[in-house]
């Protein structure tokens, strides 16, 4: 049996090095956003944040590793997004009305994503992303360290804010941001009810209905929303090198538009049903992710 290739050592310490990667570019984001920010201990809040964000991964690769699942996978990202949030919250004290509503945000959206996706995996039994990868410590670590840089850099914009010293009074632009994140927190909850549904009464088949007539990826158009809504929120309060955090709508948009989202997606589909004259007519006509009304 041919070797697998992430079982070189010339593999395993790319893998490893790509972890490195993703923590040093992680803590030279956090560098650049904590000046004016609050401390604990002499440390920014904001580095207390990125170093807890990849803790909690670590730690839970070590059984998750050990058991070879990658059941717990989803469930830990939410819980790093609660704890993450919560501890920028309460550890910049006083706490400023901006804080408590970028706060309330990110809380009930890890709450509900959380939730969906712990649902979602307990029906399907698996993850199919980690088949090839679970039995690798190096590439299953990578995995998990990839999701500390997610949560940071999601929440980068937000941590800055939430932090800062010196906060700004709430303005338009805030409300603007407000309305952004409840549209695209509608969007995303909408189109994995929508979807969870059909599954279940048209197993087998592809989604062609509601907001997925509208968009292949409805899900995903309103999650990349929500997250430029927390970060024209945060906008108000950033200053100097802090602005860099902006990064965090374009992070999520580049994730899920280039990388790990639609691209695997749209593969997995064209495989499914790419022989299917209605699918292949669904997906010319369909914008693969910002909504259009559908052709009559």
């Amino acid at each position: 049996m041919e070797d697998a290739p992430w079982k070189s050592p010339a593999s395993s310490a790319a893998t490893l090095a790509a972890a490195v990667a993703c923590v040093c570019f992680a803590a030279a984001i956090a560098w650049a956003a904590s000046g004016g920010t609050a401390s604990l201990g002499g440390i920014p809040i904001i580095t207390w944040c990125v170093g807890l964000a990849f803790a909690i991964q670590w730690l839970a690769f070590v059984p998750a590793y050990l058991q070879e699942t990658e059941r717990f996978y989803d469930l830990t990202g939410s819980l790093t997004y609660l704890v993450v949030t919560l501890l920028a919250l309460f550890g910049a004290r006083p706490i400023d009305a901006r804080a408590a509503l970028i706060a309330l945000l990110v809380v009930g959206w890890a709450c509900r994503l959380g939730i969906f996706l712990v649902r979602r995996i307990r029906a399907a039994g698996s993850d199919t992303r980690f088949d090839q990868i679970k039995s690798s410590p190096s590439r299953f670590f990578l995995a998990w360290t990839l999701q500390g840089l997610w949560v940071f850099l999601t929440l980068c914009a937000g941590l800055a804010a939430m932090t800062t010293v010196e906060a700004p009074a709430l303005k338009a632009r805030d409300a603007v941001g407000l309305i952004l994140w409840v549209l695209g927190f509608a969007i995303e909850v909408a189109a994995d009810r929508q979807k969870t549904k059909f599954r279940r009464e048209h197993p087998g088949r592809f989604i062609d209905t509601g907001l997925w007539a509208w968009s292949r990826h409805p899900n995903y158009f309103g999650e990349i929303l929500l997250w430029v809504g927390v970060a024209t929120i945060a906008s108000s309060a950033l200053r100097g090198w802090q602005w860099v955090t902006m990064i965090s709508p374009v992070f999520v948009a580049v994730l899920l538009t280039r990388i790990s989202g639609i691209p695997i997606l749209e593969k997995r589909a064209d495989e499914r049903w790419g022989d299917d004259p209605a699918y292949r007519r669904y997906k010319s006509d369909t914008p693969v992710l910002i909504p259009r009304p559908p052709h009559r």
